[in-house]
């Protein structure tokens, strides 16, 4: 970060000859941009404190809030600060037999759980745990990356647009639009809150890097930069692989419009390469990685440029044609590379988001359960349309879409004009009479940007988090920018107000957001909430308090990571699904909500090593989900069976000849009783042991105890 903040200030100063005004200037920006991140830390950190009174409430209290696989990954930075050394907690993270039942696997090659690590080593050797509880300082670290965040927006902003007006606008929509740019203060540990300011920082150095004025040394700075924050980003999120190969497409796309050089090209298909291989070597060789569509994608990419030299001439129309057959090659090359690489890697474990894709287009069978837990998630819709009347609310998205328009149109029409036979962008650009680029390639990228993941959020509504941030950058710039303005003012004739209307404009926008505003947040902030769920505090204390440590317990993914983490009991399942055997397991451990006899669920359980089984009213009798999406359902449907309730069925499903596991096992009946023993209930739990098979002295015959 200092290396950029240096570099920019050298940019900056060079181009204003270091007049006292402008470092005035520079100062002042730099300092709003610290002070919004500030404020967008302490707002997130504010908003959790009142929401779960954190601060009084039970150490059990605690670690529910952190819910789903959050709590998953809070138990490994947990477990790292009870080992009794570094090198130990280390040892048993690689050779971990917690997570997994009757398996041992390396959770640093499975997961992206090196933040955790690196965070108990940190807390270990920092003077603070006299007074500072480990969870403040975890959950401070994540509200803390916000604040980094806000500030590389603010920076993007402020290089595409020469004004930092346009990175406090950024900013301010940024936190005013918290519930569409940002979940943190109630799902902390999500890997994406720990990479998104990353790849935003990455954005920020590619913004720089792609700009003109750069002298070799500082692009040199630029490239390791963009190492840097590509190698955070993808260490700390499961999923880059696809973020980065959205980014390797419009790399791609600016390549083939010839926006960039070859030398801009391949350094940042590099960079990419780097930072993945790189973590490949730090997750122990992780398979998923050398499979990755990505990877194959960019060595497609160029290995079909380096044969295809002369795509970029000729007139229009054959450009186009030489355009569309590169890119059918590419595409020919790269997924017949990712299927060789999976065939000799035999790599199955990123399968499920093939299928949740192929699922989500009609494009394959609609009844997978591994596809259909995702499909009848909301997260994994369509984007809501409401979604678009809160940006809207706050003045967002009408600039956005008007810069958005205009960019699209002036990119679109330097794409399309006719070049001399021979003048690539890098001719160009190394020829002193050569035609400038119409249209700046750092501004071609951030357009691109928000195109492609737009698309991915319209898409699928949880990649909105990465769309949203990027958008308020891109606004931000149309607002305060001197394109535009140019054009329209140009327009009307009104071209000698330019200095007026980019700096007038953007400080009305601020002062309508805080008159509009700030009343609501600040009642927002003064409401006050109490964390309360005394049925799942009831259950972990009997867990702890009332059964074996080594003792295994099955049931629902989410229920399982709290168990983890809470009370350091064996799981046979959880929610971080990428691994094939994994996902098999938990199909299998639920059927204890399906249409199955007493004594198949009762195989299934002790096949997985489960010593006990919690059983869950909210599952077992769901409302939330409609008919065909709720739990009971997807595994009616992958089992073959006509669903609950009034509805129309399938042909091919036929009626279970058992009832609902789940339900029937409260009966107590003799079948039932057999097999398992309540051992707690209350309102929401049932939790039942499994009882284990033993043969009687003299005989072959098995009962159970």
């Amino acid at each position: 970060n200092r290396c950029g903040h240096f570099l920019f200030l050298m940019w900056w100063t060079r181009s204003c000859d270091w007049s006292w005004g402008a470092i005035i200037w520079t100062s002042i920006g730099w300092s709003v941009s610290v002070g919004l991140g500030l404020l967008c830390c302490i707002y997130v950190a504010t908003l959790h404190e009142n929401d779960l009174w954190f601060s009084n409430i039970k150490e059990v209290e605690r670690e529910i809030s952190f819910r789903t696989e959050c709590g998953l990954y809070y138990s490994y930075y947990k477990q790292m600060l009870q080992a009794p050394s570094v090198q130990e907690g280390l040892s048993e993270l690689i050779h971990d037999n917690l997570t997994e039942s009757k398996r041992t696997i390396n959770l640093l090659q499975r997961m992206n759980i090196y933040q955790e690590v690196f965070l108990s080593v940190l807390y270990r050797l920092l003077p603070i745990q006299s007074y500072l509880e480990p969870v403040y300082f975890y959950i401070y670290t994540v509200f803390s990356l916000q604040a980094v965040y806000v500030i590389a927006l603010y920076l993007t902003a402020w290089l595409l647009s020469g004004s930092w007006l346009a990175g406090t606008l950024t900013g301010l929509w940024y936190i005013l639009n918290r519930v569409d740019t940002t979940r943190v203060e109630f799902t902390i540990s999500l890997r994406e809150n720990w990479s998104l300011p990353f790849l935003a920082l990455q954005v920020t150095t590619i913004t720089c890097y792609l700009r003109p004025q750069l002298i070799a040394l500082q692009q040199k700075v630029m490239v390791w930069l963009m190492y840097v924050t590509t190698f955070c980003f993808c260490l700390t999120w499961q999923f880059n692989q696809f973020i980065l190969l959205v980014q390797a497409f419009i790399i791609y796309t600016l390549d083939c419009a010839d926006f960039l050089t070859t030398t801009q090209v391949t350094t940042l298909y590099l960079v990419q390469v780097s930072g993945l291989l790189s973590v490949w070597l730090l997750q122990f060789c992780n398979s998923m990685i050398l499979g990755s569509l990505v990877l194959s994608f960019i060595v497609a990419a160029l290995f079909v440029r380096h044969c295809q030299s002369g795509l970029k001439t000729g007139s229009l129309l054959v450009r186009l044609g030489k355009m569309l057959l590169h890119s059918a090659m590419v595409l020919l090359l790269a997924f017949t590379i990712n299927y060789l690489a999976k065939k000799a890697l035999q790599l199955r474990s990123d399968e499920h988001i093939f299928k949740f894709i192929k699922s989500k287009f009609a494009l394959g069978p609609t009844r997978d359960f591994d596809a259909s837990l995702y499909l009848c998630e909301e997260a994994f819709g369509l984007l809501p349309l409401d979604t678009l009347e809160r940006l809207a609310g706050t003045l967002l998205l009408y600039p956005y879409i008007i810069t958005l328009l205009l960019l699209s149109g002036m990119l679109a029409m330097a794409a399309l004009q006719n070049r001399p036979k021979g003048s690539s962008a890098e001719e160009r650009k190394g020829a002193g009479d050569g035609r400038p680029v119409a249209f700046r390639p750092d501004v071609a990228y951030n357009l691109l940007h928000t195109l492609f993941y737009g698309l991915l959020a319209f898409s699928t509504m949880r990649m909105k988090y990465i769309w949203t941030g990027h958008m308020c950058a891109v606004a931000a710039y149309g607002v305060c920018g001197t394109e535009l303005w140019t054009l329209l003012l140009n327009a009307l004739r009104c071209n000698t107000k330019l200095r007026l209307v980019r700096y007038a404009v953007p400080l009305v926008m601020i002062g309508c957001l805080y008159y509009k505003f700030w009343p609501k947040v600040m009642e927002e902030l003064s409401e006050l909430r109490e964390f309360y769920d005394p049925d799942t505090v009831e259950l972990m204390t009997w867990i702890s308090t009332k059964t074996p440590k080594q003792a295994v317990f099955a049931g629902s993914m989410q229920l399982l990571a709290g168990i983890k983490l809470c009370t350091g009991r064996v799981l046979t399942n959880h929610p971080h699904y990428e691994d094939k055997d994994l996902r098999e397991r938990t199909r299998q451990v639920y059927q204890v909500y399906a249409r199955r006899s007493p004594e198949e669920v009762y195989d299934i359980l002790r096949a997985a090593g489960a010593d006990y089984v919690v059983l869950e009213n909210s599952i077992c009798y769901e409302r939330r989900h409609r008919r065909g999406c709720r739990l009971r359902d997807l595994l009616d449907l992958a089992n073959g069976h006509i669903m609950d309730g009034p509805g129309e069925n399938d042909l091919d499903l036929v009626p279970a000849s058992h009832p609902r596991f789940c339900e029937a096992i409260k009966m107590d009946t003799a079948a039932y009783n057999a097999l398992f023993t309540r051992t707690f209930q209350n309102k929401t739990f049932h939790v039942y042991r499994i009882k284990k098979k033993r043969k009687k002295k003299g005989t072959g015959e098995e009962i159970k105890h």
